[in-house]
């Protein structure tokens, strides 16, 4: 029997598929549940149970967040622990599970296509300026574009994406499907298949600038990656370039990014990370223009929780059978 500790709120959504899949993969399950009032304990034989956890998102966002890190601390026979979000660094207790060998897994790639979507999404509402249409619907004033006002068209237009995962993906293959110039920037070499028209290294990034109309970035922050877009990158983009981030916030000098959209220089952004979240009330990216925020927020998907049981029991599965598991940090 293997103990499990679980929100309730998780298994009454899975708990039947997860009995399932623990019986296919030979073994049996036992919830342990974190105690209702966040400032309760468990019992030394309910720590003891507990060799599996699942950070879920309803844990993570809500009082039950630390709670689940001090039960997951001082779990004597913890073996692995599954994460719904990409990025696991960010926990302050992750550093005593790697110290003690315990094996930590994430359900990276769930919600790439989501986050994808919202991008180009965002894309459009900029590139047809949106902005200035629902601005004016706020005033109830007749304001039609004419003359300079009128957009590009997006066919023609060059594109340079910054990681091509799950989201990046998605935004490229869109990004072609329009017409655009896909410029992909990744570590490894192109691979048949990748939908891009050329691929490049982080180092080529700088270069590459004068002749990106859109920059997206959608990689994760990395020593290479962090203020990639920064005052020498930003001024080397033409004129009434746009940006659009679903990364991480630390991706972007967020004052340079903020004087070379106040400037005029740049023609608009979405943002949906910042170097600092939440976004400070009195940040000037709330009333720029044709800025679009949103809170951190892109990935917002009923689907995701379904995507990440899928990793989540794969992954069991394969810790009974003592095999490599999917997305291990």
């Amino acid at each position: 029997m293997t103990g499990m500790l679980l929100s309730k709120a998780f298994v009454a959504q899975f708990g039947e598929r997860l009995h399932t899949a623990a019986r296919e993969a030979g073994a049996h399950v036992r919830a342990v549940h974190l105690p209702d009032d966040p400032r309760g304990r468990l019992s030394d034989d309910a720590l003891a149970q507990i060799e599996v956890a699942y950070l879920t998102r309803d844990i993570r966002f809500s009082d039950h967040y630390a709670t689940f890190g001090e039960i997951v601390s001082a779990a004597p026979n913890l073996k692995w622990v599954h994460f719904t979000s990409t990025g696991i660094d960010q926990h302050p207790w992750l550093k005593g599970l790697i110290e003690r060998g315990i094996k930590l897994t994430s359900s990276a790639g769930t919600n790439g296509e989501p986050v994808g979507q919202t991008a180009i999404g965002a894309m459009l509402m900029l590139a047809r300026r949106f902005p200035l249409w629902i601005e004016a619907q706020r005033r109830r004033a007749w304001e039609p574009m004419r003359g300079t006002d009128v957009p590009r068209d997006l066919k023609g237009q060059t594109v340079v994406i910054v990681g091509l995962g799950t989201i990046g993906a998605t935004v490229a293959r869109f990004c072609q499907a329009i017409g655009m110039t896909v410029l992909g920037v990744r570590r490894s070499p192109r691979e048949p298949g990748d939908p891009v028209d050329e691929m490049h290294v982080i180092a080529d990034f700088p270069k590459l600038m004068p002749r990106a109309d859109w920059v997206v970035l959608a990689c994760p922050l990395t020593a290479e990656t962090r203020h990639l877009l920064n005052a020498q990158t930003l001024a080397a983009l033409p004129d009434g370039a746009h940006v659009v981030n679903v990364a991480r916030g630390g991706c972007a000098d967020e004052r340079a990014l903020i004087q070379a959209l106040t400037s005029g220089r740049l023609g608009g952004a979405y943002l949906d990370v910042f170097e600092k979240e939440p976004l400070a009330t009195d940040s000037p990216l709330w009333d720029i223009p044709n800025v679009i925020c949103s809170p951190h927020n892109a990935s917002a998907s009923s689907g995701n929780d379904g995507r990440a049981f899928e990793i989540f029991a794969t992954n069991f599965a394969r810790l009974i059978g003592d095999q490599p598991m999917v997305n291990e940090a």
